[in-house]
C-alpha cells in the first residue's frame, strides 16, 4: 500500500510570513498561515435517530442557516481553517458527525442512509427548518443524500471531493483493502499516512496532527463499516432529482476523484455550477482556505 507516504514531506509548520520579490505577502504563503486551530466551544445534543452528536456552532442566530458536514474520519476540526473566515451572517453549524470524534459511537449503523438521517434530525434538535449543506469527501455524499431524501430541508448544496459514486474507485478500493485489515488501536503511522495522502499542498503541520488525532478517535470497525457504506453508494442516477442549487468544488489533483466526474455531476444536477482550482488537491478547502471559503460564501449569500 503506496498511500503517498511522500508527501509528508510537502507538510510545512505555519511559521512567519513568506514574500514575494517586492515583499508582499503572496497567495500561497496567505493560504498557508491561515489561522489553522478554531476554538470554538463543543456542544452536544441526542437526536431521535439514536445518537449524540458533537457540534459546534457560531455567527448570527438569524443568519442563513449552514451546516458542514467532514469527511472521512474527520471531525468538525475538518473546517478549522474556514470558520474563522465565514461572515457572520452565516449560522453555521459543523458536526462531528455519528462515529466520528466526540459523537456517540454506536457499533452498528454506518450506512450513507444512516449518516444522512441524522443532518434532519439534527436540525430539528436545534430548531433548523432548512439549511445549506456542505459537504467534503464522504461528507460529500451524505450532503447529496440528504439533497435526494430530505429536498424540503436543503436550500443549497456545496459538494468538495466528490463524484456520483466511488463503487470501483481503485484509491478507495486500496484503502478498503489497507481497512479491513485494521485492528485497535488504530496505527498513529497508518491514520498520518491517510490523512497525509489526501492534501497536494503544503498545510500547516499543527492542522495535520489534529486531523491525525481526530482520526484515531475512530475506531477500526467503524473505518471499516462507514467506508464499505461509502463504496457501496451510487447517486449516477440520481443526479438530475437533485433540486437544490448546486455548487462543485474540485482540486485538479485530487487523488480520489477526478476531473471527468465533476462533468458529469455539473451536467447532470440541473442547477450546479463547477469551480476548480489548480495544483491543489482532495482536501481542497484546507489548501486554499481563503479562496475556496470566499467561493462558498459567495455562493450561500
Amino acid at each position: 500500500m503506496t498511500w503517498r507516504i511522500a508527501l509528508l514531506g510537502l507538510l510545512v509548520a505555519c511559521g512567519g510570513d513568506a514574500v514575494d520579490a517586492g515583499g508582499s505577502l503572496t497567495e500561497d504563503s496567505l493560504e498557508l498561515t491561515t489561522q489553522s486551530l478554531h476554538g470554538a466551544a463543543l456542544h452536544r445534543v441526542r437526536l431521535d435517530t439514536g445518537v449524540r452528536i458533537a457540534y459546534v456552532e457560531q455567527g448570527s442566530p438569524h443568519g442563513i442557516p449552514v451546516i458542514l458536514l467532514h469527511g472521512y474520519t474527520d471531525s468538525h476540526h475538518s473546517f478549522d481553517r474556514n470558520l474563522p473566515l465565514l461572515p457572520s451572517a452565516f449560522h453555521v453549524f459543523a458536526i462531528d458527525q455519528r462515529g466520528h470524534d466526540d459523537s456517540s459511537k454506536p457499533e452498528c449503523c454506518y450506512t450513507q442512509a444512516d449518516f444522512a438521517a441524522d443532518v434532519p434530525a439534527f436540525m430539528d434538535a436545534v430548531g433548523l427548518e432548512r439549511a445549506s449543506i456542505v459537504g467534503h469527501s464522504m461528507g460529500s455524499f451524505i450532503a447529496q443524500s440528504v439533497a435526494l431524501a430530505f429536498p424540503e430541508r436543503v436550500a443549497r448544496l456545496v459538494l468538495m471531493g466528490t463524484a456520483p459514486t466511488i463503487a470501483g474507485n481503485p484509491e478507495a478500493l486500496e484503502l478498503k483493502a489497507a481497512v479491513d485489515t485494521l485492528t485497535d488501536p488504530i496505527d498513529p503511522e497508518f491514520a498520518r499516512g491517510f490523512q497525509a495522502s489526501t492534501f497536494f499542498r503544503p498545510i500547516p503541520e499543527s492542522f495535520l496532527d489534529q486531523a491525525v488525532e481526530d482520526s484515531l478517535k475512530v475506531p477500526a470497525s467503524i473505518w471499516q463499516q462507514a467506508l464499505d457504506g461509502l463504496i457501496a453508494e451510487d447517486h449516477s442516477d440520481e443526479l438530475e432529482d437533485i433540486a437544490a442549487r448546486t455548487l462543485i468544488l474540485f482540486g485538479d489533483q485530487d487523488i480520489f476523484v477526478t476531473a471527468a466526474e465533476q462533468a458529469v455531476l455539473d451536467a447532470e444536477i440541473p442547477r450546479s455550477r463547477l469551480i476548480t482550482y489548480e495544483q491543489t488537491g482532495h482536501g481542497l478547502h484546507v489548501e486554499r482556505p481563503v479562496r475556496v471559503t470566499a467561493d462558498i460564501a459567495r455562493f450561500l449569500r
